[in-house]
């Protein structure tokens, strides 16, 4: 079994329709320990918890991506309630704000609040998105400090070093690897390793030497080697210390 985990995947994008089982299994064969597949919806959140029944390597999380909320997303919420009660249910996500796109904010904020409020009321971790919203971001997070992680992680070093002050992750995916990621290597270099975790966001941001090709889990090993790099240690440190930081924030042996 591999030292990959994958804490942030999404499996049931329409870019896997055609070699899923067979990648799926060939990955979880030779390299990748875990991943966790991201619910953005109440349909991708029932799909995680199904793949998650499949594959022993598989773990779903479940919730509402500010980019699918709509005027039902309230009531959905206690059907993610319902969702988060499978055995396999290690997280609520993907869930924050993304400003990027013309969804109504106050929404975004209540809906993002709401599920924070439940993650801490069933004791299980966050996934967050944050896309152009970091002020907000920040001053919701100052307020509830959820544990989990802060995915694709996008802001500044001292942003970075609040969000860990309050005991969440960092996740750091293919754009490490690109050649503009300046503040995502700066923040990689700054943040202690065991505030750190690895994620591809697949099928999206695969990273060099494979970018803008469909990503998987496999693809971690990319970014553990800069990371490496990063670090001045071996990505055999990095793959097993990331590997251990997820396990512990997922609660998962």
């Amino acid at each position: 079994m591999g030292l990959i985990f994958d804490t942030h995947a999404h499996y049931n994008d329409t870019a896997f329709d055609e070699d899923r089982e067979e990648l799926l299994g060939r990955i979880f064969e030779n390299d990748v320990f875990a991943a966790v597949n991201q619910g953005t919806d109440i349909p991708s959140s029932l799909w995680s918890i199904e793949y998650a029944g499949k594959y022993p390597q598989m773990y779903a999380a479940v919730g509402l991506h500010p980019e699918c909320l709509g005027e039902n997303s309230l009531d959905e919420l206690s059907r993610i309630e319902e969702l988060a009660a499978s055995p396999k249910v290690v997280a609520i996500g993907e869930i924050g704000l993304d400003y990027y796109y013309d969804i109504p904010r106050e929404l975004q904020k209540e809906i993002f609040i709401r599920q924070l409020e439940l993650a801490k009321k069933l004791s299980l971790p966050v996934n967050i998105h944050d896309r152009e919203a970091h002020g907000d971001m920040l001053d919701i997070l100052r307020r509830y400090k959820p544990a989990g992680i802060l995915h694709c992680f996008s802001g500044s070093v001292e942003m970075a070093k609040e969000v860990v002050s309050f005991g969440m992750s960092i996740g750091l995916g293919g754009v490490l690897t690109f050649k503009n990621a300046r503040k995502t290597v700066e923040t990689a270099r700054e943040i202690p390793l065991e505030y750190l975790v690895l994620e591809t966001d697949c099928p999206y941001l695969a990273p060099v030497p494979n970018r803008g090709k469909r990503n998987d889990s496999s693809n971690i090993f990319y970014i553990a080697q800069k990371l490496a790099e990063i670090k001045g240690i071996s990505a055999e440190q990095v793959l097993e210390a990331t590997k251990n930081n997820a396990q512990r924030i997922y609660n998962i042996t």
